[in-house]
């Protein structure tokens, strides 16, 4: 069945014709002396509850039970005759039938429209077709709407909701009124970061909030919003990262540290960014990447069996087992399987001299933004194999020119101890055995300051605090980083990451 009322294109005119005539049902409520927008209301029952305790009621059936439910109005059938009533937990039908109800309240119900709030008190039955019912003997209006619902479509009892994205997106209270896809992935997206936070502190990490203004932007590469703080009279920065100040935490004697929270990036807005994003950041004393792996593997698996009751997952067609151990590898190991290209003889060499060998052109790949072997290397594995990587796969052991705040390899020269997390081609998780030698720290975020001076805007920031912080003992640390959007987006099967944040950031009308 699909109500007419109103749709998200409806012209102007049609919609101040149909909110005139809410004003005047809402007059008519006020001058019969009833309050159209009461302070409280007690339910008894959601409509889950009732789904749940009367199934095994027979159809015809009826009981003496008297409930109290409360919730939106989504659709009327036989001139209000049937209501189908939502709230959070689900669709309850409501049965007026107008022969045995109070006059006032048969002349009540014509003052009502789809969209608004409204308490009821019945008794429960089951319809001669199998629908569970309230048999209704009250009604009270708890907020008369004064703009129609975009258009209902029901079909197999389940709303298709609103088609137009802009709308979805702009006015999300209205997609989650008729949506329930979209309110589902919300509250996925609750269960997942619930799951997070109480598996980390399940074994031993504790959860500090660090600034979101910060005098220095840094733990990322990535370009940050400038703010002005009056009293103080400086410039300050929202967080692009919260990894230095959770390592000062470390520092300080916390040996299990995590936040989980907003970061802001000044950077474009696409299906897979938004300026302002979730993640999580964790810090474990004691601990390396293969340690991180682990646990990466481990939280990802936990949470997604919590949510989805499976480990093996679609996303947009393409099915993703998180079941199986998850590949681990390396960085050059992958560039030479998809490429043929082995970069590890090629470390330390001069760039020019590598870009110039045929193997390197034969890639067909611009590399003049390339200053060192390193940075090559992590653009060769961005153009020719990230999309590639589709199963949960470790990218391990990235060159050190990239990865700043990372421990040299122990064993390989060039390279850092880093790993990256891959799923369906998008990075999800970013870990180091973390740098903890102050001296050499120094000397790469100088590197990193000579970038910005230079014109990178994303370069890491010289931040002379977190220097100090580790000339007082960073112990042995692995860190780690988990994109909860991203997350979130293949767990629930979400095309965009406007689809799991509840307000993404869109431009003004």
């Amino acid at each position: 069945m699909s109500t007419k009322e109103t749709t998200p294109h409806t012209d102007h005119h049609e919609s101040t014709r149909l909110r005139d005539e809410r004003l005047r049902k809402l007059e008519k409520i006020k001058s019969l002396g009833i309050d159209p927008y009461p302070y409280k209301f007690t339910r008894t029952h959601k409509a889950k509850e009732l789904q749940e305790k009367y199934q095994h009621l027979e159809n015809s059936q009826e009981t003496t039970d008297s409930v109290t439910v409360a919730g939106r109005i989504h659709n009327e059938r036989n001139d209000w005759m049937f209501i189908d009533l939502y709230d959070d937990s689900g669709k309850i039908q409501l049965y007026c039938d107008k022969e045995k109800l109070d006059q006032k309240l048969v002349e009540f119900l014509p003052l009502l429209d789809k969209g608004d709030q409204i308490g009821a008190v019945g008794t429960v039955r089951r319809t001669p077709r199998g629908e569970l019912s309230i048999k209704v003997t009250e009604i009270t209006i708890l907020c008369k709407t004064l703009l129609p619902l975009p258009e209902i479509i029901e079909g197999k009892r389940r709303h298709l909701g609103i088609h137009d994205i802009e709308t979805r997106y702009r006015q999300r209270y209205l997609d989650l009124i008729v949506t329930p896809t979209s309110k589902e992935t919300l509250r996925k997206r609750a269960l997942i970061t619930a799951g997070i936070r109480n598996y980390l502190n399940n074994i031993g990490y504790i959860e500090i909030e660090t600034p979101v203004l910060q005098t220095e932007a840094g733990g990322a590469e990535a370009k940050p919003f400038v703010t002005h703080h009056n009293a103080l009279d400086i410039e300050l920065f929202l967080r692009i990262a919260t990894e230095l100040h959770l390592k000062r935490l470390v520092v300080g004697g916390f040996e299990k540290v995590y936040e989980l929270g907003r970061i802001f990036r000044n950077e474009g807005i696409s299906t897979r960014h938004n300026p302002e994003f979730t993640s999580i950041e964790l810090y474990e004393a004691y601990a390396d990447y293969h340690d991180m792996m682990n646990l990466t593997e481990d939280l990802i698996k936990t949470v997604c069996k919590n949510v989805n009751e499976t480990l093996q997952v679609e996303f947009q067609g393409k099915p993703i087992d998180y079941e199986k151990p998850w590949k681990r590898v390396t960085m050059l190991d992958l560039i030479k399987e998809h490429t043929g290209v082995d970069f590890a003889p090629l470390l330390g060499k001069n760039v020019k001299e590598v870009h110039d060998l045929p193997q390197i052109k034969n890639l067909k790949i611009n590399l003049s933004e390339c200053g060192s072997v390193g940075e090559t290397i992590a653009e060769v594995f961005e153009e020719k194999v990230e999309s590639k990587l589709i199963q949960p796969t470790f990218v391990m052991d990235h060159p050190i020119e990239t990865s700043p705040l990372a421990k040299k390899h122990r064993t390989t020269s060039g390279l850092t101890e880093r790993f990256e997390l891959f799923i369906n081609g998008w990075e999800i998780a970013n870990s180091f055995s973390e740098l903890t030698d102050p001296l050499d720290q120094r000397a790469r975020l100088e590197e990193q300051a000579k970038k910005k001076d230079a014109g990178d805007e994303e370069a890491h920031s010289l931040d002379l605090d977190f220097i100090t912080a580790l000339e007082y003992g960073l112990p042995p640390t692995g860190g780690l980083g988990i994109g909860i959007d991203r997350l979130v987006m293949l767990l629930t099967n979400s095309a965009s990451i406007r689809d799991v944040i509840a307000f993404p950031t869109m431009k003004p009308v």
